[in-house]
């Protein structure tokens, strides 16, 4: 067989492995919280796992080397920002927010939360957090779907419409079919592939480029300044990587996760594996750039495109059936962030906007079918969007984190510490700290001096706070869930 048969053959056992856990997640979902929320049944490990592969996308394995490569260490300033978030996320998100879920009506999306906890009888929050969701979250999936066409057209020469539908299909799959058990799951299996896979690539590649001492030497002698991690950098520009890990606080993709955990309990043991998980895979992504670097040097040989050194390093070491599986870690990647976003779109568009809209009284089951029907639908409108092949849509990509982040964070963290943040001030801070981002971003001058979520992230504070303040009127519920999450949080801790 040849290479490229080999590389295939791995790429068609991930995909049929996907489509398993789509079928038996599908055996295991009856209700709405079932296909939205997993029936909060999720354990430490797939919490953890399906958190960090939701989370990373094609950029651990493609953009942090590819920068790596180019640049040095001094790229790796927004791996350490996103660590440090991911952490501080476990630790004041997840214990908190897997309470108050369950304590305000139990809850089952981000925008139903701040409507359950904030007692916003308009529902003005809920469909505004969800218009969000869905508005964000729908060209962010169209941005996965084309990298999955890109995927497929840059490494099998196969037509970038056929490699589009061929991901956008099994994605599509599992994600209707088995619900947020199919993707928690896909997840974990992902996660692994990606983890795996940034560990032998650089273990293997420290023996090709003549170990530890000899790869240094030859970094060097390309340029010295790629082993520095401030080299060039400014202040700003080192704020502003790091700032990258305020976004965690209101990635709805992500915190979803730890609504979904079996109990508090678990949430320390997801964190020992989920930082644990990405503090290694940061460490692999980064060692296989520098090893290309060196690699590349030794054999006086170039790259094409930085973004493929993993690929690349993958094909030259191993055998090409291992590195069919390689492929296949960038292609989990895509595909574990397009069905987590597929699904947070599909609770958004059934759960916060259906429902607060029409105020139906359907069966769970009925419920069930219109999530399946809004992934699909979702999926169509992305793959339509998707189908030109139109760079622009992944520009849209650039602002969804610091969106995201700017909005959503600030509010859930101050609803999870403070009795008196109010729905007008969450809404308030929320939209002006999305609209923050959205002009500081188009701005050159603005943007190429701080990132976006800087500005955002703090406007959307000030605002929340000062107007928590100016509409507060104390209720009695909201007071006494207020006080009820806190005595079940620190009986299961």
């Amino acid at each position: 067989m040849t290479n490229e048969v080999y590389q295939l053959l791995a790429i068609i056992i991930y995909m049929a492995g996907m489509v398993f856990i789509g079928w038996y997640a599908y055996k295991r979902t009856s209700s709405l919280t079932d296909y939205m929320l997993g029936g909060r049944g999720l354990g430490p490990a797939v919490t953890a796992l399906s958190a960090g592969a939701a989370d990373m996308s094609g950029w651990l394995l493609m953009g942090l080397p590819g920068a790596i490569y180019v640049s040095g260490l001094v790229e790796a300033w927004i791996a350490i920002g996103l660590t440090v978030g991911a952490y501080l996320n476990y630790v004041l998100v997840a214990p908190r927010l897997r309470v108050y879920t369950q304590v305000s009506q139990d809850s089952i999306t981000i925008p139903s939360y701040l409507e359950n906890r904030l007692k916003d009888t308009s529902h003005l929050l809920r469909i505004a957090s969800g218009l969000i969701i869905l508005v964000f979250f729908t060209f962010y999936v169209s941005s996965g779907m084309v990298a999955g066409g890109k995927f497929f057209l840059s490494s099998f020469g196969l037509n970038y419409h056929m490699g589009l539908l061929i991901v956008s299909g099994v994605v599509i799959f599992y994600t209707l079919f088995g619900g947020f058990l199919a993707v928690s799951y896909t997840d974990v299996v992902q996660g692994l592939i990606m983890f795996f896979a940034l560990l032998l690539v650089p273990i293997v590649g420290f023996f090709l480029t003549g170990g530890f001492s000899e790869t240094a030497t030859s970094i060097r002698e390309v340029n010295p300044q790629l082993l520095n991690l401030i080299s060039g950098a400014s202040f700003l520009g080192i704020l502003s990587a790091v700032a990258w890990g305020l976004g965690y606080f209101g990635q709805p993709h992500i915190i979803v996760r730890f609504m979904a955990i079996t109990s508090v309990k678990e949430i320390k043991s997801a964190r020992r594996i989920g930082i644990g998980w990405m503090i290694l895979s940061v460490i692999g992504a980064i060692a296989t750039a520098l090893i290309g670097i060196a690699y590349y040097q030794q054999n006086t040989g170039t790259i094409a495109d930085p973004e493929t050194v993993f690929i690349v390093l993958g094909q030259i070491i191993f055998h090409p059936f291992i590195a069919g599986i390689m492929l296949a870690a960038v292609l989990a990647a895509i595909m574990s962030t397009i069905s987590s976003q597929l699904i947070v779109t599909s609770s958004a568009l059934i759960e916060d906007l259906y429902k607060a809209v029409f105020k139906t009284d359907a069966s769970d089951k009925q419920y069930v079918f219109l999530g399946r029907m809004a992934v699909l639908i979702v999926s169509i409108i992305a793959m339509a969007l998707a189908w030109p092949n139109n760079e622009s849509i992944l520009k849209i990509v650039s602002f969804a984190w610091a969106g995201f982040g700017a909005s959503f964070g600030p509010v859930i963290l101050l609803s999870l510490y403070w009795r008196k943040i109010t729905a007008k001030g969450a809404l308030w801070g929320m939209v002006t700290g999305a609209i923050t981002v959205l002009i500081w971003g188009n701005v050159k001058l603005l943007s190429d001096t701080l990132y976006e979520i800087v500005p955002g992230f703090l406007i959307c504070w000030i605002v929340t706070y000062v107007v928590s303040l100016a509409t507060y009127r104390p209720n009695a519920e909201i007071d006494k869930e207020f006080t009820e999450a806190i005595e079940i949080l620190n009986k299961e801790s």
